[in-house]
């Protein structure tokens, strides 16, 4: 199949064109400055802006199928001249007419738990704005509602470790927002098989990883995995929200009034749809795992046979 990965420089989009690729498919990677460098060999790149109809409508209308993963991180503030609005439902808008216009059937798109067009944040909200937009189309549609995502490129860790010090800290709310954090290598096949199976259009699923984290957690385990402790020490929510609210305009402070409200928000499934995709959350890694800080099997058998 010819796909296109709306986003495919990307952390998500890197890991998922290599997916791609190795299954057999075509694979074109849409960026607005592309680097051939940034994606897996043997993927293409094409020049485009999701927030300009123009320049992606050709590119579009010739792939049989379209990722679209572009956003903005829900973890920052947006860069200068970028919206929310402008990049998660405008640039949604023109994919999905490009590809209703066009011979594009299959459309996936990546959204998040919690979305909602009543949702507390720009992002939430704008991201289920968007979704109602691609339901509404009439193309064969899937859409994915991860948990945050980590991996090799991801920013989930670095940016708890932003809003931390090692050994003692403060939390908003002592950091007892709750989180189910799933490695990028367990989600990326789980969308490939989305393209590849038609049970799967017209769906949505919300996805999580195999335990439920507090920001709190997520902070120690990154400490730790560096040899350092940490102690968190709760901040008032309302304190928090002051806070990053009177940082937002300063430059070099990355996150605003935005990320203080998206801090009360839940970020756990009700009911994890991996099992559609013959998955359980036993099988998938753990942070701690990719943390570096558990044993493998062999290595703690090798332990147990050294002792006994």
């Amino acid at each position: 199949m010819n796909v296109l990965v709306a986003g495919g420089t990307g952390f998500i989009g890197q890991n998922l064109c290599r997916e791609l690729r190795d299954r057999g498919h075509e694979v074109t990677a849409l960026s607005r400055s592309p680097d051939p460098d940034s994606v897996p060999e043997g993927v293409e790149t094409a020049v485009g802006d999701v927030s300009a109809y123009d320049s992606i409508a050709e590119t579009v209308a010739v792939h049989d199928a379209v990722f679209n993963l572009v956003a903005l991180s829900p973890l920052f503030d947006p860069p200068s001249g970028l919206t929310h609005e402008g990049v998660h439902l405008d640039g949604t808008k023109n994919l999905v007419r490009a590809a209703e216009e066009g011979d594009t059937d299959r459309f996936i798109q990546m959204s998040g738990l919690g979305v909602d067009p009543d949702a507390p944040t720009e992002y939430l909200r704008t991201k289920g704005l968007a979704e109602e937009v691609v339901q509404d189309s009439s193309l064969e549609w899937t859409i994915f509602c991860p948990s945050v995502v980590f991996g090799e490129g991801g920013e989930f860790v670095g940016f708890t470790k932003l809003l931390t010090t090692p050994y003692i800290t403060g939390l908003p709310g002592g950091g007892k927002t709750p989180f189910q954090p799933i490695w990028v290598g367990d989600l990326v096949p789980m969308m490939a098989d989305a393209l590849e199976d038609e049970r799967h259009v017209g769906e949505r699923y919300e996805i999580g990883g195999p335990e439920v984290l507090t920001m709190k957690e997520v902070a120690k385990l990154a400490y730790k995995a560096e040899g350092r402790p940490v102690k968190v020490l709760p901040v008032p929510m309302i304190l928090a929200k002051f806070g990053l609210t009177m940082a937002g305009p300063i430059p070099f402070i990355p996150f605003g009034p935005d990320q203080a409200r998206s801090l009360k928000v839940n970020n756990t499934v009700e009911e994890n749809d991996i099992a559609v995709f013959g998955k359980s959350e036993a099988e998938l890694r753990t942070l701690e795992d990719y943390l570096g800080l558990t044993e493998s099997v062999s290595t703690q058998a090798t332990a147990q046979s050294e002792a006994a």
